[in-house]
Order: C-alpha cells, then sequence, then structure tokens
C-alpha cells in the first residue's frame, strides 16, 4: 500500500504504478539525500503521462473492489498535475491523503466521489475507455481552447477520438513541463540526466502499424531541447525486421503484458551503451581498445 510523499519514516519501501511527476517527486527526494546518485534515468512508459493528470490511479483501474484489486491496492491519491482553466497553467497539487491514517478516506465512498467527481482528467480517461458515456462539456471544451485543440462534442460518430486525442494532448503537456522541471534539478544538483522511452502497446504498435505516433510531441521536444535520451520503441522495431513472423508473435517472444525475461535482458544490453558514454571512468571493458591493455586507474584513488 503505497500513500505518495510520505515522510521517510512512515512510507514503505515498494513503490508501484506511479506516473512522470509522481516519479519526478519522489526523485526530488531521494535525490536529496545521502541516497543520492550521480546519473539519472528517468524512464516515460506507456501510460505514465495521463497517471501525472490523476489524483487517483486506483479510482479507473479499480472501479469495483474485487479480489484481484484488494490483492494489488496501489495508485491511490498522490501529488499530480492539473490545468487551472482559467489561466491555462499546470498546477502542481499535493496528496489528498499523505498519511498512513488519512489513507482510510478511499473506503469511504462518500469522501471518493466528492474528491473525484470534478476531476476532469479522470472524466476524460474514463470515456475513452467507455467506462462513462457523459462528459462536462463545459470544461472540456475550456480545457480543449487552452490547448488549441478544434474540439466538436456535437459531432458523435468522432467524439471518443476527439477526446482521445485532447487527453494526449494534455497529457504529453504536462510531461513536457515534468521534464523541464527534472532537468532543471539536474542541472542544480550537477546530475546526469537520460530520458528512456517505452510504449510496447501504444507508440511502438502505431509506429509498426502506420508509422506514426500519439507520443511525437515528446520525441519532438526531447530532440529540440537537445535532452539525452534513448528510444526503446525504435530498437525493437528494428530488431522486429530480423524476424520473419507477425508483429503479435513478436511481441510474445518478450512481453507477458510487462517484460518476460528475456525482454528485460534484451533492454538491458540495448540500452546499455547510451549508460556506459556517461561514466568516468568507463568499465575496464569499454576504457580501451585495446583489450589486453588493462588498468584500474581512477577506480583504485589512494590506493598503492
Amino acid at each position: 500500500m503505497i500513500a505518495a510523499d510520505l515522510d521517510r519514516d512512515q512510507r514503505p519501501d515498494i513503490v508501484v504504478g506511479y506516473g512522470v511527476y509522481q516519479a519526478y517527486r519522489r526523485m526530488l527526494r531521494e535525490e536529496r539525500t545521502d541516497r543520492g546518485a550521480e546519473s539519472l534515468i528517468f524512464y516515460l512508459w506507456g501510460d505514465d503521462h495521463i497517471r501525472s493528470l490523476l489524483r487517483c490511479r486506483h479510482a479507473i483501474t479499480n472501479r469495483v473492489w474485487n479480489h484481484y484489486g484488494g490483492r494489488m491496492f496501489h495508485g491511490n491519491f498522490w501529488p499530480h498535475l492539473e490545468m487551472d482553466l482559467e489561466t491555462g497553467r499546470l498546477m502542481e497539487k499535493e496528496n489528498l491523503l499523505s498519511t498512513p491514517s488519512a489513507l482510510y478516506g478511499m473506503t469511504d465512498s462518500q469522501f471518493m466521489v466528492d474528491h473525484l467527481k470534478d476531476d476532469l482528467a479522470l472524466q476524460l480517461y474514463a470515456y475513452k475507455l467507455g467506462y462513462i458515456g457523459e462528459l462536462d462539456h463545459e470544461r472540456t471544451r475550456k480545457l480543449a481552447a487552452r490547448l488549441n485543440y478544434p474540439l466538436d462534442l456535437g459531432h458523435e460518430p468522432t467524439r471518443k477520438r476527439q477526446v482521445d486525442e485532447l487527453l494526449d494532448r494534455y497529457s504529453l503537456g504536462a510531461t513536457q513541463l515534468i521534464l523541464e522541471k527534472a532537468r532543471e534539478f539536474s542541472r542544480q544538483t550537477q546530475k546526469k540526466l537520460l530520458v528512456l522511452l517505452f510504449d510496447p502497446y501504444g507508440a511502438m504498435a502505431q509506429m509498426q502499424k502506420n508509422g506514426t505516433r500519439y507520443d511525437q510531441a515528446i520525441v519532438d521536444y526531447l530532440d529540440k531541447e537537445k535532452f539525452d535520451y534513448f528510444d526503446m520503441n525504435v530498437v525493437h522495431l528494428r530488431d522486429f525486421k530480423n524476424y520473419n513472423m507477425p508483429f503479435d508473435e513478436y511481441m510474445k517472444l518478450y512481453f507477458i503484458g510487462h517484460y518476460n525475461p528475456h525482454g528485460n535482458h534484451f533492454f538491458a544490453y540495448s540500452v546499455k551503451d547510451a549508460m556506459v558514454k556517461w561514466l568516468d571512468p568507463k568499465p575496464v571493458t569499454y576504457s580501451k581498445p585495446n583489450p589486453d591493455s588493462i588498468d584500474f586507474k581512477g577506480y583504485l584513488v589512494g590506493y598503492h
């Protein structure tokens, strides 16, 4: 059970289900301690962009209580981003249930209704998934206007597609802001930052099918702002060309929802070169072109 942003002595050690903003907040907390590292890897996976906007992801992943939901409880209330529709600014919002005892508020159905009924991102996501059939048209139109999206809610045949695209524009805009904040933090603390991109069931599947990707705005932003980043979607599609099989069969080689062990190994091997170039001194294997030349200079400082 996770309550984001607990004090160090209150929080459990296992963290699952975070979005981009929640990972950023945890990074700020952890990297300011004596556990901080010189190099930061910021991983954007799947629907992490949308999770940044939700007050409580559990409300979308477990609409009713069941045994599975009970055993896999996560994605509860956490810090998040929301747009102020009057100003168009993305605002950082704190966790509404920030202590273990406060977390029991999620057992109160009236509390859940009162604090989620005006969560616009949650409503758009529920509509996209087909969980609800109505929208707050006024607030949705305001959001579309702020994001310069040509929304036409009166045209029902395309309404779901438009809501999907609007939610993507909203969430990807939030991710760009978070990336800007993450890089500013890395600069202030003199840490290196590498961004990892991977969305096997969204962006990668789209790229394989028609060459486009819904998160193109993020790739464009990373290129424009000259981030160091690594795109695992591209690596997998390049690897797929080596196989003579349908794409869904290729996916079974590496995935059981998330990666299987084969997938984990492939990912680690693929990303290693991007990480090695950070290291100073580099591992012996990568430090000299002559494989017979080995020394430990830089590793054994102060020892003779």
